[in-house]
C-alpha cells in the first residue's frame, strides 16, 4: 500500500505539511493580497477630516485676526450738548442771548501709556504662539491616534488569520480520525477530544472578531467609510533612538504649550505694571454760541493720577508675577512627569524588542520540533491526541504571542515618535 495514496497517510501528510508550513510562516504577519486602506493614506485622511484640528485651526485664525487690533488706540468719543443753558429771567431756554450759552461739540481721544500698548502688542503675539502650538500639539494627537487606530486593526486581523489557519489544521485532523479509528489507530474519543478543541478555538475566533469589529469602529472615526476598506500593506519600520528621544524631551508635545503661556504671562504682568504710570487723554472741543458773540474753540488734557499704587496697581502686578512663577512650576512638573513616562517606555520597548527575539529564535523553532515530534508519535501509536492538540495550541499561541509583540511594540514606537511638538 503507497504511503502517500491511502486516505489516511495522505491526510496525515497534509495536516503535519500545514503544521509546517503555519510555523514557518508566522514569522511575517499576513496581510491582504489587494490595495485598499494603507498607513500613510489613513493619517493623511485623518489630518483632512478631523474635527479637533479643523477647531484649532478656528482659534489659531482667531488669535491672528486679533491681533492688529491689541496696539491700536482706543476709538474716540465724540461728546454734543448745551453749556450754561438759562433756565430763569426773560432769557431763559434760549440758545443765543446769554453770552455763556454755548452748543458744544468735542472730540475726545485716551491714550494708553507706550508700555501698556507694547505689552498688549506682545500678549496678543503670545496668544497666535500658543494656539499654533496646540495646533501642533492636535496635529500630533491625531496622527497618534489615527495610527494606533490602524495598528489595532492590523493586528487584529493578523491573529483571526492565524487562528483560521490553525482551525483548518483542526479540520484537517478531524478528517483523518475516522480511518484511524477504523483501523484501529485511534479511540473514538480522540473525535471528541478534536470537536472540543474545535469549539474552544471557535469562542477564540469570536473574541478575535469582536476586536476587529472595535478597531474599525476606532479608526472610522478617523477615516470615515474608508475603514471598512481592506488593509493595504504592512506598519512601516519605525526606528527609535533613545538618547535623541531623552535629548528632544524639552519639546516634548504636553510641554511646548507652555513657552507662550509664560510669554502671556509676563505680558499680563508688564500690563499691570504699566498701569502705574498711568493713562492720559486729549480733547478738542468747538462751542458755538449766539450770533453777536464770537464761537469758541477749547482744547484739553487729561491725566490719571495712580496715587494709591500700594493698594491697587502693585496688587495686580504682584498676582501677575504669580502667575508666571505658577506656569513655570506646572512646566517642571509636567516634565518630570513626562520624563518618567518616556523612560518607562523606552524600558518596556527594550524588554519587547528582547522578548520578541527570543521569541522568534528560539520559542518558534522549539515549538514546530514538538509538533513534529507529537505527531510522529501518534502516527505510529505511541501517543494520543491529546499530546498533539496541546502541542498545536501552544504552538499558535506562540505564534499570536509573537503577533501581540509587534503589536505592543509597533504601537509604543508610534507614541514615541509622535512626542516632539514642531
Amino acid at each position: 500500500m503507497a504511503p502517500l495514496h491511502h486516505p489516511l497517510r495522505r491526510s496525515a501528510f497534509i495536516t503535519h505539511s500545514a503544521l509546517l508550513l503555519c510555523a514557518a510562516a508566522a514569522l511575517s504577519a499576513p496581510g491582504p493580497a489587494h490595495a485598499g486602506l494603507g498607513y500613510d493614506e489613513a493619517l493623511r485622511l485623518a489630518r483632512e477630516r478631523s474635527p479637533a484640528l479643523l477647531a484649532q485651526q478656528h482659534a489659531l485664525g482667531g488669535a491672528q485676526a486679533q491681533q492688529p487690533a491689541a496696539g491700536t488706540l482706543p476709538d474716540p468719543r465724540l461728546s454734543v450738548g448745551v453749556e450754561n443753558l438759562p433756565i430763569g429771567g426773560p432769557d431763559r431756554y434760549t440758545l443765543t442771548r446769554d453770552f455763556m450759552t454755548m452748543q458744544r461739540i468735542a472730540v475726545m481721544q485716551e491714550v494708553p501709556n507706550a508700555p501698556k500698548r507694547a505689552a498688549r502688542v506682545a500678549g496678543a503675539q503670545a496668544r497666535i504662539d500658543r494656539e499654533r502650538t496646540m495646533l501642533a500639539v492636535a496635529e500630533l494627537a491625531v496622527k497618534r491616534d489615527a495610527a494606533l487606530a490602524w495598528v489595532a486593526l492590523y493586528y487584529a486581523q493578523a491573529r483571526a488569520a492565524q487562528l483560521a489557519e490553525l482551525l483548518r489544521e483542526n479540520t484537517l485532523l478531524q478528517d483523518t480520525l475516522d480511518s484511524r479509528i477504523a483501523n484501529g489507530k485511534a479511540m473514538p474519543a480522540d473525535r471528541t477530544m478534536a470537536r472540543q478543541d474545535a469549539l474552544m478555538l471557535a469562542d477564540r475566533q469570536d473574541d478575535l472578531q469582536r476586536d476587529i469589529a472595535k478597531a474599525r469602529a476606532s479608526l472610522r472615526r478617523w477615516v470615515g467609510a474608508r475603514a471598512d476598506e481592506p488593509m493595504d500593506g504592512a506598519p512601516p519600520t519605525i526606528q527609535i533612538t533613545p538618547d535623541q528621544t531623552r535629548a528632544d524631551m524639552h519639546r516634548h508635545a504636553e510641554i511646548a504649550p507652555y513657552a507662550p503661556m509664560q510669554a502671556m504671562a509676563r505680558a499680563e504682568a508688564s500690563e499691570a505694571d504699566a498701569e502705574q504710570r498711568g493713562d492720559w487723554a486729549w480733547e478738542l472741543a468747538y462751542q458755538r454760541r449766539g450770533a453777536q458773540y464770537g464761537d469758541m474753540l477749547s482744547f484739553q488734557l487729561t491725566f490719571d493720577l495712580p496715587w494709591n499704587r500700594d493698594q491697587r496697581q502693585r496688587p495686580q502686578l504682584a498676582a501677575k508675577l504669580k502667575d508666571v512663577e505658577r506656569i513655570e512650576a506646572e512646566r517642571e512638573d509636567t516634565m518630570r512627569k513626562h520624563r518618567e513616562e518616556l523612560d518607562a517606555q523606552l524600558a518596556e520597548l527594550q524588554a519587547l524588542d528582547a522578548q520578541r527575539a527570543r521569541l522568534e529564535a528560539q520559542g518558534l523553532p522549539l515549538a514546530t520540533e514538538r509538533i513534529k515530534l507529537q505527531m510522529a508519535s501518534y502516527e505510529a501509536g505511541r501517543s494520543d491526541l491529546g499530546a498533539v492538540l496541546t502541542a498545536r495550541r501552544d504552538a499558535v499561541e506562540l505564534r499570536l504571542r509573537l503577533l501581540d509583540l509587534d503589536a505592543q511594540r509597533t504601537a509604543l514606537r508610534v507614541r514615541l515618535t509622535t512626542l516632539i511638538a514642531e
